[in-house]
Formats: structure tokens, C-alpha cells, sequence
């Protein structure tokens, strides 16, 4: 509603801007500017609530039989002995006599008020909803109808932004009105093509509110995107079964959980805004059913019924009524169309009310537009209360507010022609009859695709198969036409075939020679079949065996090289050693599978100083190449040990050699020397674990000393550390074999190795047994452990 502005003095306004200081003329303008837009506000506010407050007067006269007013008089009697004011009051004696979507969630909102799981405040739920309704009937647009919506009922919300779709019948949008959004993003938002997802599809295909927290959560594009960025609505609006179009409603901040109430409130504004979309305001009035839909159903091919929806009392869509069928339809119960027509689908048809079935895909349709089509859908009629199946191809399009439904029933004859080319497409298998007699040939259209030839060429008889063939395959083309023709049976063979376009296939042909009642010759029919794809699968699968046997051959060649290496080095078990008051045991396992052979190692020798080297070392990866890099850093170290240095320069050495002499190959390594005079035992590690010391039946880990693996860098300093061995003292050192587990930490696996390592046995032999059968390891390595144990 428009409402002149009051004029202002000119001949005051000029003196303020002329005589009065600045700041004080900018004041006082700005001071009269906010006074007549809260005039002109409440100006407009009390207008709607006058249109309320006339509504609630037509509701009185209509009870009471009375006149304008006594109406007015009686409106505000009640409102003064109520407590409230008359709009309030207005607003109640409508929800009152509306009983509508409106009044039900502000009854909603009360129950809920009362209970205390909402806000209070249902009249003014009330009068909010109802003022936007009365804006939007008489607004002379959907423009204005969503401005109506913002100004009055979503503001109040939090929202900020509003946006109306219209759905075409093809599933497209169309921007009817907005509010909130600027004039360029609604330019580019005009026209949504069908087939772009954004909230308001989504709405439309699952027919219901769409909430979202955030517009980016969901991933979809939608108006405002970048201007609104916060949580987003929409909310189909129908009626009647039909979706007019979505309601879109977009907050600046992301939108929590909404209590139910509102939620109603929502849908009730949808419902609004469905109704604004079918009056006359939108489209001209057209009749239910058009002349134009009965004359496309009766100038199609196939049968066809055009379908209007059956509504109940309450305006929801239940039924769908059979308005006409055309001159080809044909009812799979045998009926006549008069039978049919006029009768509701769902009494005709009972079973197409199953789940997914018929009536569910003209329903949907029927709601989003949506064409729907398939080419076999399984359709039951009740014969005599017996269900006959039947296959069908279904098209199912809306027109205004009509759904047209065409099937095509498929005979079995049909069916099984239909399931014959798509065999023989997939088996690129083309057939073909040579009529003996009068030399007609007949083609498939496949076999032209194997030939290469259009359609509408000379098909190639059997006895000129010979010239489209390669030279050297006409040799088993002749037995295969002395074998059909001369002696008259069933042959086939195989060929490749030169097409016109120079490319060639390999084809097999087998055909069967065809008798009259007098046994005599009279047809030749067969197939042709594409086998190339496994000709030459077959050619790269034998090249592929005979690549993968000789693979197979030299790596089991090298395997038994490098276990025979591995074995002749280090037996699978040694007796002990007795050496300078030391008792020495060694067990060694190799890896449960042969190609698994790896570079475990271990020595123990009595150098010219008398004092005693022992070693484990552990050379990463397997096979041949590992076993040899286990035999260098084995007689490497034999050779450095003799020149006397300690074991940390031992191994200083030992990683020069695994990083220059080999083949870019890592290893782990512990190494002591044993001095017996003075029973003292000096120890380096290479990355290895540590050694085990059980000493008075317990068992504990040395020190981690600090140590690199060989042949990682060039240069590296090993730390050496010493202990002092006592009598009885046990000295375990191993290799990762024996504790490493792919399912568990390689701390769990070594502390349960310190807990088996406290068995006591009678000998150090028997410790060790006992400690490759208890021992948890899964991962088929070579096992190495040596013990010493002092007198």
C-alpha cells in the first residue's frame, strides 16, 4: 500500500541548510528522513492490520447476521473483555473460521507454548502468517507476493532472502519472484534448464523440505550462493498432488536445527505460495482436460490414456481418473475401453498401486513433471482375480495438469526377436540363409557390420568366401564348402576376413545344409562370428606363458643358487663350540618358502689376539642378491677383524663396504669381541636390535647404542659400548626374524621375547630351541640366534 509522504517546508528546509551550521542542518535532516519512514512503516503496518481487522468483521456478519456496525462494535466489545487487541483478536476469529493449513500451525505453536517446548507468542505466529497471506492475495504478482513473504513472515525468522520457483513441465525452474537478492544474481538465475541439481531440484524430486545448515554443505549451486552464504530452505509447493514450484529461503548465518513449529511455518508459507502460483495471476484459466491431449492420444500408434487427478475432500491427490483412451487401446484383462473409461486407475488396476510399480512413476510425474520412460516394466491385471503378468515399454509425460500414459505390450514372438539381436549384437555373431535354388542370399544386419558393408549391398555368396579372405586360409575354406555343399553336412572353420576397408578380422563361419521332403538340397544357413578379441587374447595369453615360464625357470634357477650359497655358508644347525671358558650355540633357520631366501648371517671366530668375534647381521630384501651381499659383509669383516681395531671402527669399516662395494644394498649389524682375560665383552651395533643379557634368571635389553645401518650414508660413527660378563652370565643375539609380527609393534614382540627369554632350561642349547619354538613371528623370515654363555 503506498502512503504519501508529508511535504516538507521548503522555505525551512532552505534556511536550515543555509543559516544553521552544517552539522546541525545534516542532523536534523536525517532526524525527519527517519521520522517519515516510521511513518510511512506504521502507516503500512496498520493498513494490513486493517485488512485483518475487515476480514474478522466479514467473518462476524456472516455469523451474526448483522450488519458493518454492529460487527465493528461487537469485534471490539470482545477484544476489550478478552484482554487483546482487536488485531489479535482479528486474527483469531480467522484462524477460527479458516480451519486451514494457517490455523493449524498456530494451533501447533500454542500446544507448544503451553507445554513449554516453544516460545510463546502464538497470536503473534498468527498475525504474521496472516498478514502475509493477505499481502500475497492481493499483491499483483509473484514478485510482490515475495516481498510480502520476507517483510512479514520470514524476517521475523532470521531469514533475509526469499526466492519463488516455478516448475515447467519438464522439470525446469523458472525465478518468479525474489526478494533479498540483488537485481544481477536474479538475471542470472532466471531460467534453471532441467537436469541441473540445486536445492530447489532436490526439493522437487523428493517431494519435501530440503534443510541445510550451510549452501555449501550440500555442494549444489543456488542463487545468492555468494551473497547469503548461511543455512538454506526449500520447500516444494503444491497442491492437488502437483508440485507448482519451490520456495526457497536463504539466512545470512548458518541455520541450527528448527523446532517443529517452524518447520510448519515454512510449510504452511510453501502452501501460500502454491496457490499464489495457480491463479490467474500466473497463467490464463485452461480446462481441466485439453482438446489438444485427446487429439495427440488418438493419433498415436500405440495405446494411450489420458489421466486426471481424482483429489479427495481435503484437496490431496488420491486417484487418478481414466478421462480417455484411444482407438489402439488394448486392456491386458481383455475389457472393452468403455469398461475403462471413467473409472479410477487404481479400481481398473489395482496392482499397480505396488511398491515402485505404475501408479508410484505417475504419481511422481504427475508431481515434478519429470517425464518417466522404460523400455520393459512388468504390468499385472487381475483376470477372473487371477494376476497376468505382462511385459510392456511405458512413456509417462504431464501436460498441464494431465498425465498421458502409453504402453506398448510386447508379444513373447516380439520379446524373444528383441533378445536375439541384442545376443547377437553382444556375441558380434551375424546369421544368414542361401537360398540353393534360386541363389537369393539373406542378411542380418549385423553380418554387414562384420563385413563391412552398408545395408543396401550385394550380400557375398558361400563360394566366393574364398576372395574376401586371406590367401593363405583358402585351403580350409574349400574342405569347409566340400564338407556343407558336396557332401552335406554340418561344417565349420575359421578364416580371416579382409574387409573393403582394409581392416582384418578373424571370423568363424558354421553353417548347415537345408532338405525338403525329398532330401534334396534346397538351403545353406549359418552364422558368422567376430573372434577376434579372443584370437588375439589367446595369441598375447601363450606369448604370456611362454614369457612367464622362462621368468618362472630363471628365478628358480637363481633361488637354488642362493640357497645352496646360504646353506654352504651357514648349516641349518651347528654343534656348539667350546672356546676360552665360553660356551658358544648357534640356530639358524631359513625361510619357510625357498624364494624367500635372505641374508641372514652369523660367524664366530677366534682372532690371532686371541680374543673372540662374534657377529649377526640381517641383509634387507631376498634372493640371490642378498645371499651375496650376506658372503661380502661375512668375509669382509672376517678380514678387518684381524687388523685389531675395536668394534665400533669394525663397523665404521663394514659400512664402507656395504656402501661402496655393493650394489646399493642395506643391512643391520651387531658384532662383539670377547677379550677372556679379562671377561669384558665390547659391543657395536649397525641399526640392528639390541643383545639380551640373562644374568641370575632375568632378562633385559643392553643399551641402545647409537648406530646406523650399513651402507645407508658414505660416513658414519658407530658408538662402542662394554659389559662385564660374570659366570653363568647368557648373551642372546638375533636377528628380527624371530620376533616380527605384521600385526602387533615391534616393542610388544621384544618384550615378549625378554619373558621367554626367562624360561630356564638345563642347557644353552635347549634355551635357544626353546626360544625358536615359543617365539611369535609371522612373517616367514630367516631366523639367527647366537647364544654365549660363560663358565
Amino acid at each position: 500500500m503506498n502512503i504519501p509522504q508529508q511535504p516538507v517546508d521548503s522555505a525551512l528546509l532552505a534556511y536550515q541548510l543555509t543559516e544553521a551550521p552544517a552539522d546541525t542542518n545534516v542532523s536534523r535532516l536525517a532526524a525527519t528522513i527517519q521520522r517519515l519512514r516510521r511513518e510511512i512503516e506504521e502507516a503500512q503496518h496498520a493498513a494490513e492490520g486493517r485488512a485483518l481487522i475487515e476480514l474478522a468483521k466479514g467473518v462476524l456478519i456472516e455469523r451474526l447476521r448483522c450488519g458493518v456496525a454492529k460487527a465493528a462494535q461487537q469485534l471490539a466489545t470482545l477484544a476489550e473483555q478478552a484482554g487483546v487487541t482487536q488485531l489479535e483478536l482479528a486474527a483469531d476469529i480467522i484462524n477460527q473460521a479458516a480451519q486451514d493449513r494457517i490455523s493449524e500451525v498456530v494451533r501447533e505453536f500454542l500446544t507448544a507454548a503451553e507445554a513449554g517446548t516453544a516460545t510463546p507468542g502464538a497470536s503473534d505466529v498468527a498475525i504474521r502468517l496472516r498478514a502475509a497471506e493477505s499481502g500475497a492475495l492481493k499483491a499483483p504478482d509473484t514478485q510482490a507476493v515475495a516481498e510480502s513473504l520476507l517483510e512479514h513472515a520470514l524476517a521475523p525468522l532470521g531469514a533475509t532472502a526469499v526466492a519463488v520457483w516455478e516448475a515447467g513441465p519438464d522439470a525446469s525452474f523458472t525465478l518468479v519472484g525474489y526478494a533479498g537478492f540483488s537485481e544481477e544474481e536474479a538475471r542470472r538465475w532466471r531460467y534453471v534448464p532441467p537436469g541441473v541439481v540445486t536445492p530447489a531440484r532436490r526439493a522437487l524430486v523428493e517431494r519435501q523440505a530440503v534443510w541445510m545448515e550451510g549452501i555449501g554443505d550440500g555442494g549444489l549451486p543456488s542463487i545468492g550462493q555468494r551473497e547469503t552464504a548461511g543455512g538454506r530452505v526449500t520447500v516444494p509447493a503444491g497442491t492437488g498432488g502437483r508440485v507448482m514450484g519451490v520456495l526457497e529461503i536463504a539466512w545470512p548465518h548458518p541455520l541450527p536445527p528448527q523446532p517443529p513449529q517452524i518447520r510448519k511455518q515454512i510449510e504452511a508459507l510453501a502452501e501460500l505460495c502454491a496457490h499464489t502460483l495457480d491463479t490467474p495471476m500466473r497463467q490464463e484459466h485452461e480446462p481441466r482436460v485439453l482438446p489438444e491431449l485427446i487429439d495427440l492420444a488418438d493419433a498415436l500408434p500405440d495405446p494411450a490414456l489420458v489421466l486426471r487427478p481424482h483429489l479427495d475432500a481435503d484437496g490431496r491427490l488420491t486417484d487418478f481418473r481414466v478421462h480417455h483412451t484411444n482407438s489402439h487401446f488394448v486392456d491386458p484383462a481383455g475389457r472393452p475401453r468403455s469398461v475403462v473409461t471413467g473409472s479410477l486407475l487404481l479400481e481398473a488396476y489395482p496392482l499397480a498401486a505396488v511398491d515402485d510399480g505404475l501408479f508410484t512413476k505417475i504419481e511422481y510425474v504427475h508431481a515434478t513433471g519429470e517425464p518417466f520412460r522404460s523400455e520393459q516394466m512388468m504390468l499385472t491385471a487381475l483376470v477372473d482375480q487371477v494376476p497376468l503378468p505382462s511385459v510392456a515399454g511405458i512413456s509417462i509425460t504431464r501436460h498441464g495438469d494431465n498425465v498421458l500414459l502409453i504402453w506398448r505390450i510386447q508379444d513373447e514372438a516380439a520379446r524373444l526377436a528383441s533378445i536375439l539381436q541384442h545376443a547377437q549384437r553382444l556375441g558380434r555373431i551375424g546369421g544368414f540363409e542361401e537360398n540353393t535354388l534360386t541363389g537369393e542370399i539373406t542378411w542380418n544386419g549385423q553380418l554387414y557390420a562384420l563385413y563391412g558393408m552398408e545395408s543396401g549391398e550385394q550380400p557375398i555368396p558361400l563360394d566366393r568366401l574364398a576372395d574376401h579372405a586371406h590367401p593363405d586360409d583358402g585351403v580350409a575354406i574349400g574342405r569347409f564348402l566340400a564338407t556343407v555343399l558336396h557332401h552335406r553336412r554340418s561344417a565349420s572353420t575359421a578364416f580371416r576376413l579382409q574387409r573393403p576397408d582394409g581392416i582384418t578380422r578373424q571370423i568363424r563361419v558354421v553353417a548347415e545344409p537345408v532338405f525338403d521332403a525329398d532330401n534334396r538340397l534346397v538351403a545353406v544357413r549359418g552364422a558368422y562370428q567376430d573372434i577376434s578379441s579372443q584370437h588375439w587374447t589367446e595369441v598375447a595369453l601363450a606369448a604370456t606363458r611362454d614369457q612367464l615360464a622362462e621368468t618362472e625357470q630363471q628365478v628358480a634357477e637363481q633361488n637354488r643358487l642362493a640357497l645352496r650359497l646360504q646353506h654352504a655358508i651357514m648349516p641349518a644347525s651347528r654343534e656348539p663350540i667350546e672356546i676360552s671358558g665360553l660356551n658358544i650355540a648357534v640356530r639358524y633357520r631359513p625361510a619357510e618358502k625357498e624364494h624367500l631366501v635372505g641374508g641372514d648371517w652369523y660367524d664366530v671366530v677366534m682372532l690371532p689376539s686371541k680374543q673372540i668375534l662374534i657377529s649377526v647381521g640381517d641383509v634387507a630384501g631376498h634372493g640371490i642378491k642378498a645371499a651375496t651381499v650376506m658372503v661380502v659383509l661375512r668375509n669382509a669383516l672376517r678380514g678387518l677383524a684381524v687388523t685389531g681395531a675395536g668394534p665400533a671402527q669394525l663397523m665404521t669399516w663394514l659400512n664402507l663396504v656395504a656402501h661402496y662395494l655393493t650394489d646399493t644394498v642395506t643391512a643391520t649389524a651387531i658384532l662383539g669381541l670377547y677379550d677372556p682375560e679379562t671377561r669384558v665383552l665390547r659391543w657395536a651395533r649397525a641399526g640392528h636390535l639390541p643383545p639380551i643379557l640373562v644374568r641370575q634368571g632375568d632378562a633385559e635389553e643392553l643399551d641402545l647404542l647409537r648406530g646406523i645401518l650399513l651402507g645407508a650414508i658414505s660416513e658414519s660413527d658407530y658408538v662402542e659400548g662394554e659389559i662385564q660378563l660374570t659366570p653363568g652370565d647368557i648373551l642372546l643375539m638375533y636377528t628380527d626374524g624371530l620376533i616380527e609380527r605384521r600385526d602387533q609393534a615391534l616393542q610388544h614382540s621384544q618384550e615378549q621375547l625378554l619373558h621367554t627369554a626367562r624360561h630356564s632350561t638345563e642347557t644353552l642349547e635347549r634355551r635357544l630351541d626353546y626360544l625358536l619354538t615359543h617365539n611369535n613371528s609371522d612373517t616367514d623370515d630367516d631366523t639367527c640366534i647366537v647364544g654365549i654363555q660363560l663358565h
